[in-house]
């Protein structure tokens, strides 16, 4: 496999492995779950390494970005449908 060229493109392979696993029979929960905790154990490799685990300070820095993220990708859903961030028609 070719290294992603951007963010999005990383986005879009993790998508499309997601939905060859809801094609072939997982369920979209157990997917979503699948990917959270890879999420996890990868971000945990990055800032402590293959053997360490993270303080409690680095699971709510975590915590926090993935909120942040989460918090992006909701404004643009709404904002992509025409809606405020309340969910009203702008």
């Amino acid at each position: 496999m070719e290294a992603p060229k951007s963010q999005q493109e990383a986005i879009n392979a993790f998508i499309k492995l997601a939905n060859e696993m809801k094609d072939n029979g997982a369920s979209v929960q157990f997917v979503s779950t699948a990917l959270m905790r890879a999420c996890a154990v990868y971000s945990t490799y990055v800032i402590a390494g293959n053997q360490g685990a993270l303080k409690q300070s680095g699971v709510e820095k975590l915590s926090e970005i993935f909120a942040q993220e989460l918090d992006v990708i909701q404004k643009a859903k709404l904002s992509d449908a025409g809606l405020d961030a309340e969910g009203n028609p702008v």
